[in-house]
Parts: structure tokens; sequence; C-alpha cells
């Protein structure tokens, strides 16, 4: 096993008191345990099955060179690793350390002559980080950078002219922002009557949608159609609308799969059928995007 010279920062804080510690002990110049040890180890690893370990530290007397009770004192934690690893739950990123005889000694040398395994009970497990000093990182994210948007494109008309058109800003700085699930109305999207076919004057808000996306590789929406009036959809009109809008960003280089499409008909209504006046069929009638993923 790999040692890790360095020890968990616990040892010198205030709330140690909620790790336990359970201490074997070795014959001079051994690295074994003998029975009487051993078996308590094990009395102590039964009794024990349920709590983590997060530190094993061994020590030597003062007997010998420093290299040698600093290779003795490894020894004996190996030695006890191997014995309770695979049998007691053991932090990830646990310690070990070797002191050696480097630490303050007592006067009975056997007493030095030890591994100690530092552990946490069971009902303190909720407070494991706590008890061991370790402070979680909470990672703020950064803010998203803000996009500029065009204020103005210029279009080519079916006759073979050019008209440049004002693109609403403030929709498009709205969608970028809008947050996983919100749904944002596509305002001034208008289709031919009983049909699915996109009027030339709505060509502002599908370039303003696919500007949208062009600069926000992030985002994926789901476009949602509805429709007024009639409770019944017989022809999936509302939901051919939301293709015909998902066609155009297909047809423009918007990847499919960052966008999809849905009707539902009549059953989401802001108002309730039948609508009482033309604004609120105006408002049922509409398109949506959903926001997937931004």
């Amino acid at each position: 096993m790999k040692h890790l010279f360095s020890i968990l920062c616990f040892f010198m804080l205030s709330n140690a008191f909620a790790q336990e510690q359970f201490s074997v002990f070795f014959e001079s110049n051994k690295f074994d345990l003998i029975k009487s040890e051993n078996d308590k180890l094990n009395n102590w690893i039964a009794a024990n099955t349920s709590v983590k370990i997060v530190a094993i530290e061994g020590y030597t007397d003062e007997d010998g060179s420093d290299g040698f009770n600093d290779t003795l004192a490894k020894k004996r934690v190996d030695c006890i690793y191997k014995l309770i690893k695979y049998k007691i739950n053991i932090r990830d990123d646990f310690k070990t350390r070797s002191f050696g005889e480097n630490f303050k000694q007592s006067k009975n040398k056997a007493d030095n002559r030890k591994v100690s395994i530092f552990y946490i009970l069971p009902k303190d497990l909720n407070r494991e980080d706590e008890i061991l000093g370790i402070k979680k990182t909470i990672e703020i994210p950064k803010p998203k950078p803000e996009i500029q948007f065009p204020e103005k494109m210029v279009l080519e008309n079916p006759d073979g002219t050019k008209s440049e058109i004002d693109l609403d800003v403030a929709f498009m700085k709205q969608v970028s922002n809008a947050k996983v699930g919100e749904k944002l109305k596509l305002d001034n999207l208008n289709f031919y009557i009983n049909s699915f076919g996109i009027t030339l004057d709505s060509r502002d808000k599908l370039y303003e949608l696919l500007i949208i996306m062009e600069k926000n590789p992030a985002l994926k929406i789901d476009i949602q159609g509805h429709l007024c009036c009639n409770p019944i959809d017989k022809q999936n009109l509302s939901g051919q609308r939301a293709k015909a809008v998902y066609g155009f960003l297909v047809a423009n280089n918007i990847d499919k799969s960052r966008i999809s499409y849905k009707g539902f008909g009549s059953t989401q209504p802001i108002y309730s059928l039948p609508e009482k006046t033309d604004e609120e069929k105006a408002a049922n009638r509409r398109v949506e995007i959903m926001i997937v993923e931004n």
C-alpha cells in the first residue's frame, strides 16, 4: 500500500472528540501482533463493522535509530491495514502516518509500541466532514457572458428586393437568460387561416429565434403549438405549425438534437373555451418555446 505521510487536520480541532480511537500494541522491534493483541483487534473489528476508519498511525519506542524506527512504524501500520481492509469501511482519502519515535513518549516503553486507528461511529457519520474539519467547496456558477444581439438585419424579399428589419433584442435576451422549463410565447408569429403556412410578416420572429439558437450553442428548446376555438384538433394543425418553425430552424443549420416540437391543440388554453373575444382567441392561438437546456 502506498503511504501518504500527511495527516488530516481534524487532530487539531476542538470537535475531535467525535472521532474515536482504538490501539493495539507490539513487542519490542516487532511488527506482527502477538496472539492476545490479534484477538483484541479481531474482537474490535467484529464489534465495529459499521464504523468508518479515517486514519491509522504507527509508533515505536525510542530504542534504535530514527531510520530503523520510522521503517518499523510503517511496517506496523501495514500490518494493521492488511488485517482490517475489506472488513471495515475506510474513508476514500484516509491517511496513514508513521511517527516512529518522534512523538511525546510515555515513560512506559510498552505504551509507545503501538498502532492507533481513528474512526467515526455510525451515529456521527452524517457529520463526517464537520468532524474532520473539511470545508465543502461550493462552486459558484460563472455568469453566462452577455451576448450581443444585432438590432437590425437585411432580408431578401420574394421579389428579389431587400428589406431591413428591426429585431426584438429584448426578446432575444429574454430567451437567452430563461431558465429550464420556462415557456415563452413567439409573439407576432402568424399563420395563414386553417393552415400551417407562416405569413411573410412573421419572418422577423423566425430570424430572431434563429439568431438566438446560433448564439447559444447549449440552448435546446421544445416548440409547442396551440389552437383556439375548436376543442378538437382533427388535423393536428397545432403540431404542424410547431413543425413549420422546427423546419425553418433545421433548414438554417440548427442541429435537430437541439430542437423538438409537439402540438397541444386547445388542451392548454390561456383563456377557457369558448373564448369571449377576438383577443382571447388570439392569445390561445399561439406558438411557444419551452427551454429544455440552457
